[in-house]
């Protein structure tokens, strides 16, 4: 390879002893050969971090730096200037002011790209020094790609947003509405936006006598969003309704939805929508449903090594029943469908009965349960067991009759994912008892209790250490022998989080049945008697779990009390 003679930033980071010039030259024509930027390139593969060289760069060619945690990503002017010139330069618009908009670049010698954003754009280009590494995951976040989420749908036509019903697994237009309703029409779809963007479970609209409110849930806490007008109160109500293809003049009982909004060629969002009569007009509640919670993969989930190991063991297993407890938004769902995509693969027949299809997933054949057609949990699995089966995953075990079903299938084949509401896992045991189902049925069909509750995650950009002292961490049930090696810390609240907080993960109970336990349900032991067997077998409860993440510094002592109480 023949030297070449170094100029502009590579020079600079030669005379700054950050690279050496053997290892500059080599990077150069690396990069040129793979056409990426020189600074790119460097951070890529290491040689320098993306700190060191916009310190230096900044210093040399006196070019202002800035730190792109800073950038309001709110402000981020969306569409002026195209994906192509911003991946082919690595350059993103960082915010406009009057005719000058200012882009982050990690190199400031790159004259090409401010030339070429400002015949683009029209605009008066001037480049921001930034770091590369931040600068690569802000391009991404920037054009909303599918690891960030839907963070950025600012710039998204509320009026011409399309949004279907679904209807018997038919996505069906909706109608247009009245030019009198175009500012509803833009309040509702602002709402939806909104609350995806922040990364909500559920929307609230509720009527009250002389207030109406929507409230988000978000991290598994409701926080109030905006009090419209009393008297849209039915004009809002009729729009939601509309959507979801529901009665309109039926405000007297309860009706059920479901909403696709379509966000791109590539993005759609389904809710399912509830209404429920009130004493002041009709409460809409609409759940979003996130098809991609069960693609995150069972290590995202929070279970600990030993707890993950004995689930994926159930769920090599050819037959057993599988159950995960909970009340009811504790991430049952999810734990269930993640499993389920484990098994999910061409030599498998999976059937799935719920109320409702929650997540819809290629290759496994869902059924939405209709009490009113007569189809019901009992005469789903009746079905499925005529049509070869491996895997059945019953939505939730109700009645005697669904789970004396879903245990003889269990024991004749057939591996079986179920949900319950209990509060743990022992609880789980004697409720099917208390069913009717005969113990010894129990003991030889179930194989596996997960009970889950979700804890808010410490935002890791403002938590701080907190002061507990030992005798307190004792009460608290911290082992005697861990005091002291480890840190707890509390939220404090920044622009990132939601009052400390940033996002969920389980806490889990995981029992695997053994053979001391299926001596204790076939003699008809208690709930207590069971928990108690299962603390001698080493199985860590709820309660266990949830101080294993504050000892991890994954969520506070606070928010375990608030999961875990009795």
């Amino acid at each position: 390879m023949n030297d070449i003679t170094l100029s502009g930033l590579a020079r600079h980071l030669v005379v700054a002893d950050l690279i050496s010039e053997k290892s500059a030259q080599t990077a150069y024509q690396q990069a040129l050969r793979a056409k990426t930027p020189f600074v790119h390139y460097l951070v890529q593969n290491k040689l320098a971090t993306g700190r060191e060289v916009a310190e230096i760069a900044a210093d040399q060619f006196g070019v202002s730096f800035l730190d792109l945690n800073a950038v309001d990503k709110e402000l981020q002017p969306k569409g002026l200037v195209s994906e192509k010139l911003i991946r082919q330069h690595h350059a993103l618009p960082l915010y406009k002011r009057g005719n000058k908009l200012f882009i982050g670049l990690s190199d400031p010698t790159n004259h090409q790209a401010i030339t070429d954003i400002q015949f683009s754009t029209g605009l008066a280009a001037e480049a921001i020094l930034v770091e590369d590494d931040k600068l690569s995951d802000a391009i991404e976040k920037f054009f909303d790609s599918a690891t960030t989420g839907l963070e950025d749908l600012a710039d998204i036509d509320l009026d011409g947003l399309d949004v279907q019903s679904v209807t018997d697994g038919r996505d069906e237009p909706i109608a247009g509405q009245d030019a009198d309703d175009a500012p509803v029409v833009r309040f509702v779809n602002k709402m939806l936006l909104d609350a995806i963007r922040s990364g909500s479970s559920d929307l609230h609209f509720e009527p009250y006598e002389k207030v109406y409110r929507v409230r988000f849930r978000t991290d598994g806490m409701l926080r109030e969003i905006a009090k419209p007008p009393i008297n849209l109160a039915g004009r809002i109500s009729a729009r939601l309704k509309v959507m979801a293809s529901l009665d309109i003049s039926e405000r007297r009982r309860p009706q059920d939805g479901r909403i696709k909004m379509r966000i791109s060629k590539s993005k759609a969002i389904d809710f399912r929508v509830n209404t429920l009569p009130t004493l002041w007009g009709e409460k809409i509640v609409m759940r979003i449903l996130d098809p991609s919670s069960a693609q995150m993969g069972i290590d995202a989930l929070g279970y600990e090594p030993h707890q993950k190991e004995l689930y994926l063991q159930a769920l090599s297993q050819p037959q057993g029943m599988i159950l995960v407890t909970g009340p009811t938004g504790s991430g049952k769902t999810v734990s269930l469908y993640t499993g389920l995509n484990i098994l999910n693969t061409v030599d498998i027949n999976i059937s799935t009965a719920e109320d409702p299809v929650e997540i819809n997933m290629e290759g496994i054949n869902q059924v939405n349960v209709n009490n009113k057609q007569g189809l019901d949990f009992a005469q789903a699995l009746r079905s499925f067991l005529r049509q070869d089966p491996d895997v059945i995953m019953v939505g939730e075990i109700r009645d005697l009759e669904t789970a004396e079903i879903a245990i003889k299938a269990a024991q004749t084949g057939h591996l079986v994912l179920s949900t319950l509401h209990t509060n743990s896992a022992a609880e789980t045991l004697t409720r099917l008892q208390n069913m009717g189902v005969a113990s010894f049925n129990i003991a030889t069909s179930v194989s596996l209790i997960i009970a889950q509750r979700l804890a808010r995650k410490l935002c890791p950009h403002c938590k701080k250490e907190a002061t507990i002292p030992r005798e307190s961490q004792l009460e608290e049930g911290f082992p005697v022998e861990t005091i002291g090696t480890f840190k707890i810390y509390e939220p404090v609240g920044c622009d990132q989080c939601n009052a400390g907080y940033k996002g969920r993960q389980g806490i889990y109970e995981v029992v695997r049945i053994t053979k001391e336990l299926q001596r204790l349900i076939m003699e008809a032991g208690n709930s207590i008697e069971i928990a108690t067997q299962m603390r001698k077998e080493g199985f860590n409860d709820l309660r266990t779990s949830g101080l294993v993440k504050v000892m991890q510094g994954v969520t506070s002592l606070a928010e375990v009390n608030r999961v875990t109480k009795d």
